[in-house]
């Protein structure tokens, strides 16, 4: 299970957030795509590097599976789990751009430059079901995809690529982002305002402090419960001037939706929790983490690990 946000500070810079939640890690890294490196696209879909990409993957048969990841032209793209309702073509399509599904971020961050031409572009794209090999199969995710304007996210179910205007820039898991949306209006009495002294007979009853207008906010891990949450969060947090401040409002936001150990078990019964934290910051093409057993915020900008280079760079 996963969560993602996005918001942009006063000088129309983006900030594309996420929880990467599940029962363990893949042995994730911080990985650069520099603008050299030799593309491995099945269908042709990412023929070069246009824009070098830095985020969070792993690298498999030399190609970058990324989890999330952001370009340095502040384009950035999340990939959340979306079992039960992502379905992709078994086979390309002639006359569109087929688009293998372990290669979409990397397609988006590579291609792109903002969400305008994105969204374009998917109307002649079509996600295949091609694995980079056995050992990986290919996951079954939707994506939010940001830039410093707005952000989208993308589906391909059984009804075909659908893609919505995320208004309240935020993701998580199943079911779509749809139904989510339309549960927001359960919520309308939601409100950070510290709550007025009420009369009732001859009580005066004042409030025992802030936030009760915040009841009703769901506190549970269930997906639907960590959309509401991460909506208001995100919503409501004060915009800030400084990246060190919108870091910091990143991880704060996130850590309100984030899992822990023990809470939540799969159906194998295994016990889910957030194995890493990841934020791309476009006002200075920086990658920010951290890790369930390391909370420690670590960091990696792209102008420091040769953009313009032909080797993938793992950090």
């Amino acid at each position: 299970m996963c969560t993602s946000i996005r918001f942009s500070d006063g000088s129309s810079n983006l900030y594309l957030a996420r929880n990467l939640d599940w029962t363990s890690g893949y042995g994730e890294r911080v990985v650069l795509t520099p603008t050299g490196y030799a593309t491995r696209s099945p269908f042709g879909a990412v023929p070069r590097i246009g824009h070098a990409v830095i985020g969070m993957g792993i690298v498999e048969e030399d190609t970058p599976l990324y989890f999330d990841c952001g370009n340095d032209a502040g384009l950035a793209v999340a990939g959340l789990n979306f079992p039960g309702y992502a379905s992709y073509a078994q086979e390309p399509v002639e006359g569109a751009t087929n688009v293998a599904a372990f290669e979409f971020p990397l397609w988006v961050a590579s291609q792109f430059t903002k969400v305008d031409d994105v969204e374009a572009a998917l109307g002649d794209v079509v996600i295949v079901d091609r694995p980079i090999n056995e050992k990986y199969p290919s996951s079954l995710l939707h994506w939010i995809i940001g830039d410093s304007t707005r952000a989208i996210v993308v589906e391909s179910t059984s009804d075909g690529m659908q893609v919505f205007d995320d208004d309240v820039d935020v993701l998580a898991n199943q079911p779509g982002f749809a139904w989510h949306h339309e549960n927001l209006r359960n919520y309308l009495n939601l409100s950070p305002e510290f709550p007025e002294e009420i009369v009732l007979g001859r009580a005066h009853l004042s409030p025992f402090g802030s936030g009760s207008h915040m009841r009703g906010v769901p506190g549970d891990y269930y997906s639907p419960s960590r959309f509401v949450r991460a909506a208001y969060v995100n919503t409501h947090y004060p915009d800030k001037a400084t990246e060190e401040e919108n870091v910091s409002r990143a991880f704060h936001t996130l850590q309100q939706v984030a899992m822990v150990d023990g809470c939540a078990a799969m159906g194998s019964g295994e016990f889910e929790k957030t194995i890493y934290t990841g934020l791309f910051s476009s006002r200075t093409t920086t990658y920010y983490w951290n890790t369930y057993d390391d909370p420690a915020i670590r960091s990696v900008a792209m102008a420091d690990h040769a953009p313009d280079g032909t080797n993938l760079v793992l950090v």
